[in-house]
């Protein structure tokens, strides 16, 4: 009896196609063209090139987008379901499906994001990828002292409205102005002679005003927030790791466990001899 076995001859293509894909030339090659796409796109904002080559570069930003196009298609073909399952697959669709949107009337303003195809080299370099990773990890120890950043501005933007806003309407006369000015400060940007030395004319003990708030929002808070960027990034550098450890050791197992295999193959085929002489015995017994 035959069977039909029509369909699984896709199989072995998909999987040779990824392959193909996933080959360190294709991926330099992928590569390469993101780069000379950013490069032709910072070309496109110099009117005097517009002027002179512009039809020209526009033709080369055109056929690198067909690339794209066909490269993501190749992708979705060979991986199907798992193409929407993989984030970095789900950005890189995104990017190249915002640059086919016709930049013409109220989508006039996407013909900018085209630049977002330069993102495209975090999904292609491994170690982009992994301050990704990290970064994102980070977000949730971020919107704690982030919080606390808030509560801390908002305490200090209270005060200095109470007490600097009639004299210094302009920069502390609402609450908003006043967040706006202590955010200045936090920058360090022209907070003493621009703003603090000032009110000292006026408040002669605004600076223990001043300075614990830098001292608590500039160097604490800003700290901080590099601290758990940087225990994010190891704890995931560390995962990441270990993960190919361990698909290392799933590849590549001892002797012993090779050993293993094979006995329990040969126990099969011994079992699957004996089953047949059985058969073979009943079917002569019945003649």
């Amino acid at each position: 009896m035959t069977t039909f076995e029509g369909p699984r001859l896709a199989v072995p293509d998909r999987t040779a196609l990824q392959r193909f894909l996933e080959r360190a030339e294709v991926q330099r090659a992928v590569l390469a063209l993101i780069v000379l796409n950013a490069v032709v796109l910072g070309l496109e904002t110099s009117d005097t090139l517009m002027a002179r080559h512009g039809a020209w570069l526009q033709l080369l930003d055109q056929a690198m987008l067909t690339v794209f196009v066909l490269e993501i298609g190749l992708r979705l073909i060979a991986s199907r379901g798992a193409f929407f399952r993989d984030p970095w697959s789900v950005f890189d669709f995104a990017v190249v499906a915002i640059a086919l949107v016709p930049a013409s009337g109220p989508f006039a303003v996407l013909r900018a994001l085209r630049v977002l195809r330069v993102l495209r080299v975090l999904t292609l370099v491994p170690s982009m990828r992994r301050v990704v990773g990290g970064l994102l990890a980070a977000l949730p120890g971020l919107g704690s002292i982030a919080m606390v950043l808030l509560l801390v501005y908002y305490v200090f933007g209270v005060i200095a409205t109470q007490v600097f806003g009639d004299r210094f309407p302009d920069w502390f006369g609402t609450l908003g102005r006043s967040l706006y000015t202590l955010f200045q400060v936090m920058t360090l940007e022209s907070w003493s002679m621009g703003i603090v030395r000032p009110l000292m004319e006026v408040f002669p003990f605004a600076w223990t005003f001043f300075i614990p708030f830098i001292l608590v929002a500039t160097f604490t808070m800003l700290n901080l927030f590099i601290g758990v960027i940087v225990s994010a990034m190891q704890s995931f550098a560390s995962s990441d790791a270990e993960g190919h450890a361990g698909v290392a050791n799933h590849t590549s197992p001892p002797a012993q466990t090779d050993l293993h295999a094979e006995m329990h193959a040969d126990l099969r085929l011994l079992r699957s001899e004996l089953a047949e002489l059985k058969d073979l015995l009943r079917t002569q017994e019945r003649r």
